[in-house]
């Protein structure tokens, strides 16, 4: 057995040892859900009888009682029983009882014993003796609210997580990796540093604080400057559309359980738009009674229809549409539409987290459109933008190829051409095997290539995307004029290398555990005149850093200087200058440098200025401490 397999029988064993512990302890009332095995560990959901339940103070004792269950030295049986029989073994467990009846009929279902007295329902495989664990290296860890089957209007359970690993040293090291993560947290560091917050009265949506939104802008700008380099045009579009708009995109279809719906004021039966294609693909059958079809010039709707918007939840249909506003020659391609409009997704609040998992957010989005010929090179060149973005934020990354998804749009000789295209650029780009596979996990309109970036604790993070759309184009109609005259259709390259930027963010805080390089730091430098009689002069230094583009900030308060240096270091800024008479005199600065007890005296002003700007310029990783 290999060791990945090993380890997956293994944690999932111990999930059967967990939900035998928590009923010897709390009782044959509870009912036990499932106890799947994650990346880490496992996890058991449960609903306890009323007043029951399970807390931080409880976890040692259900170990405690885990490793007695093991030390019994049980066998493990495995069975097979039809669904009647399954039926009647569970009948007093609820939710064993709905899984089965899902099963059809015919279904041969498996069972594992564990001793006597637990049995649960599953497809294994299993050890065959608990002997097999006696090595067992575990921790619960954890207990949180869940739903079943993730439905929020279901039962409300409680789920125990535990870390498992085949030794302590292996648990050991994971715990000290999951501490640091604490440590790093980006909701935790986004507080201490006045980054961002959360309200409840806009869940999911966070609001930027002035620091936080200095650090938003710099990422911003870097991009802004990078792309223009690349022959990107940047444009905005509405954030609200006609629902007509995510019918021809084929959205209201695939995303509209994602989408924040604007309930419309019934209208006419007929609306002039501008909008032409043929609607194939509605949300549902009720839907497709309401629309009869679109031409050019018209829309024919039913009455409650016409005036349902929607916010737009990505920008692709926008950027269609503002290429679509006028007839483009083939001497024009590619044409790159950057774009930074905020965006809405519905999600579950279950599945929120930070900034990591938002309703609002935007993304450093580009629609390009190319010729078939031009779609390599194009590709190759946002490659090399992805190269030179992570590598200025330090962290490297590998691509995955994500092919055709079972609710695809279009036609299957197009998408297998475009997954070809996608893999020969890989090909040529990492080599035969240098990237991985996803199957099944394109989006509905074309197969893509994802990047992940690993961050400083080795995690891995989807963040650039790079589509190749076939099907957009031509639900919009869009065309070029080709060199001899006539009209061809472009193709639609989709490509953001942040993602969306809260998510981005998140990771970066989280990366640099709120040591942000100087480049994008909220305040670049922190100015602290030692006595009042300095303020004089440190006015002037702000105002020339200001002048030259670093951003500042500075006390000017009578506050000892020492808790006035204190204040600053908590925000982590780069630099502190200390101000005082020598320094007015010479029209020098003296550092105190973020993450060391370094100081450094009597720098000429204009020098540091240099420096700070030679940053800037750069987007260096490490502080300089000198030209």
């Amino acid at each position: 057995m290999e060791a990945q397999e090993f380890l997956e029988v293994y944690r999932h064993s111990l999930a059967h040892i967990l939900a035998k512990a928590v009923i010897e302890l709390y009782g044959k009332e509870v009912q036990y859900a499932i106890g799947p095995q994650i990346d880490d560990g496992a996890y058991y959901d449960f609903a306890f009888p009323e007043g029951k339940n399970v807390s931080e103070a409880d976890f040692k004792a259900i170990e405690d009682k885990m490793r007695e269950i093991i030390k019994r030295r049980e066998d493990w049986t495995r069975k097979e029983v039809s669904k009647a029989e399954a039926l009647d073994i569970f009948k007093d467990q609820k939710f064993k009882v709905e899984l089965i009846k899902d099963l059809p009929e015919d279904e041969i279902i498996t069972i594992y014993y564990t001793g006597d007295d637990y049995v649960d329902l599953c497809r294994g495989p299993h050890v065959s003796n608990s002997q097999e664990l006696m090595n067992a290296s575990y921790k619960i860890h954890s207990c949180s609210m869940a739903y079943w089957r993730g439905d929020e209007k279901r039962d409300h359970l409680q789920r125990i997580y535990f870390y498992a690993f085949p030794n302590k040293d292996e648990l050991k090291k994971h715990i000290q990796l999951i501490n640091e993560a604490r440590e790093r947290d980006h909701k935790k560091i986004g507080a201490q540093q006045e980054l961002f917050l959360f309200n409840e009265t806009a869940p999911g949506m966070p609001y930027w604080l002035p620091r936080g939104w200095q650090l938003y802008q710099a990422l911003l700008k870097y991009s802004r400057e990078l792309q223009q380099k690349h022959g990107y045009q940047e444009i905005s579009a509405p954030l609200i559309n006609n629902k007509r708009l995510w019918l021809i995109s084929g959205h209201w279809a695939h995303y509209l359980n994602n989408m924040f719906i604007v309930p419309g004021i019934a209208g006419y039966t007929k609306a002039d738009t501008d909008i032409s294609g043929v609607i194939e693909n509605t949300a549902d059958e009720e839907e497709t009674s309401k629309v009869v079809k679109i031409e050019a010039g018209s829309v024919v709707y039913n009455r409650e229809n016409i005036d349902t918007m929607a916010a737009k939840p990505m920008n692709c249909p926008n950027a269609m549409m503002t290429y679509k506003r006028k007839l483009h020659s083939y001497k024009e391609l590619p044409i790159r539409y950057s774009e930074y409009d905020v965006l809405h997704r519905k999600e579950k609040s279950g599945q929120m987290n930070g900034l990591f998992r938002v309703q609002e957010f935007r993304q450093d989005d580009d629609h390009t459109f190319v010729m078939e010929s031009q779609i390599r090179d194009e590709i190759s060149d946002i490659i090399s933008i992805a190269d030179e973005i992570y590598s200025t934020f330090g962290v490297t990354y590998r691509a995955e190829l994500s092919t055709r998804p079972d609710d695809y749009m279009g036609d299957i000789e197009v998408w297998n051409k475009a997954e070809a295209d996608l893999k020969a650029i890989l090909d040529e780009k990492y080599g035969e095997g240098g990237y991985e596979v996803n199957e099944g996990d394109g989006a509905f309109y074309g197969p893509k290539i994802d990047l992940q970036i690993k961050d400083a604790l080795g995690r891995e993070w989807q963040c650039g995307t790079i589509q190749l759309d076939f099907q957009l184009p031509h639900n919009f109609g869009l065309t070029y004029t080709t060199s001899d005259g006539s009209e061809a259709m472009p193709v639609v390259i989709h490509r953001a290398i942040y993602g969306s930027l809260e998510r981005f963010i998140g990771i970066i805080i989280e990366n640099f555990k709120g040591n942000f390089p100087f480049w994008m730091s909220p305040y670049q430098v922190a100015i602290v005149p030692i006595m009042e009689e300095h303020n004089e002069y440190a006015k002037k230094v702000e105002q020339i850093l200001s002048d030259n583009g670093i951003r500042v900030e500075a006390d000017y308060s009578d506050k000892n200087m020492r808790n006035k240096i204190k204040e600053f270091k908590l925000y982590k800024d780069p630099y502190i200058l200390v101000l005082g008479a020598k320094e007015a005199e010479n029209n020098t600065v003296s550092l105190n440098i973020r993450g060391s007890n370094m100081q450094i005296q009597d720098v000429p002003l204009d020098d540091f200025v240099k420096m700070c700007k030679k940053m800037n310029e750069e987007h260096t990783l490490e502080l300089l401490q000198s030209l």
